[in-house]
């Protein structure tokens, strides 16, 4: 069995209680019935990082080079061109980059569009992770996205490795620790388990299971049974992850506006990734919307592992 560690507390990660209540049974309570077989992948094999020759899509080169050489990945570097006669400059631009990363450098024409030959030669090879950077500049989740990265995610069919460049903070990260994983309960928040855990295994990292309790419950009467509610809903989900799925897991029930809530918990870890789906569901316990994804892609300054639920 994976280790597993909660919190015992509204802040700080600790210790799963030693003596754990008999009385309850946490498979017997799931919601989330165990499958015996989850279908999930237990490594990538090559990391594709898309550029397209600004420093700004170069900034995720060099993390994915580190996390590379530590799982034994081959790492690509993709430069997408729409006119014939540009193909030459973008094949030496990409070369140049490729020899420095001791990367695979590929080329290719747009014939079908950016996003179309992103996304064909990211199902090229199986087990193929997609690391992207994303040209943030609002708050909805397409110009967050930009256009191209929101049509490859939605046509990719799984998850996709999403970072937001910011010249005021620091570069991605190149040793991911802990892969903080927001959950609120909806099917939609959950769709992103089975491949977050496989993520968190594949990098020697943690899970950080979190939820949020929205700021106007704070006033509410009974604030008390809500917290005491999310922590049993999150320390069960956290407990389920680590036995089927065999990744070390830690768990955090947060206070405050989701939006602010989370980033702020990611970047205060220091060796942490996000992993979201793009929305889940609205009113008390909401965690997981497309703004809240969107605000932290914005505002955590950390890559962010996400997928259409």
């Amino acid at each position: 069995m994976a280790a597993f560690k909660g919190d015992r507390k509204k802040t700080g990660i600790g210790l799963w209680p030693p003596i754990p209540d008999p009385a309850y049974d946490f498979r017997q309570q799931d919601p989330h019935p165990r499958s015996p077989n989850p279908e999930v992948p237990t490594m990538y094999t090559r990391i594709l990082v898309p550029v397209d020759g600004s420093t700004f899509s170069e900034q995720l080169i060099g993390p994915a080079a580190a996390v590379a050489k530590a799982t034994g990945a081959e790492l690509a570097l993709l430069r997408v061109v729409g006119n014939a006669e540009d193909y030459e400059a973008a094949r030496l631009y990409v070369e140049r980059l490729a020899a420095g990363a001791g990367a695979k450098a590929l080329c290719t024409s747009a014939s079908a569009g950016v996003a179309a030959a992103i996304r064909e030669e990211a199902q090229q090879v199986p087990a193929t992770l997609l690391a992207i950077c994303t040209h943030a500049r609002g708050g909805a989740m397409q110009a967050i996205l930009g256009s191209v990265a929101l049509e490859v995610l939605r046509g990719l069919g799984g998850p996709l490795v999403v970072f937001r460049p910011d010249p005021t903070s620091p570069a991605a990260l190149s040793k991911i620790g802990r892969v903080v994983l927001p959950l609120d309960g909806s099917d939609a928040s959950e769709a992103i388990v089975p491949q977050a855990a496989a993520l968190a295994k594949w990098l020697g990292a943690r899970v950080i299971v979190v939820s949020a309790i929205e700021p106007s419950m704070q006033q509410d009467p009974i604030v008390l049974s809500g917290d005491v509610q999310e922590s049993g809903y999150v320390n069960e989900r956290a407990r389920d992850i680590a036995e089927r799925y065999g990744v070390e897991v830690g768990w955090e029930v947060l206070h405050g506006d989701p939006k602010k809530v989370i980033p702020h918990f990611v970047r205060g870890l220091g060796d942490a990734m996000l992993a979201m789906t793009t929305h889940g569901r609205t009113g008390f316990q909401r965690v997981v919307t497309g703004s809240v994804t969107a605000q932290c892609l914005r505002d955590a300054g950390v890559p962010v592992f996400t997928r259409l639920p």
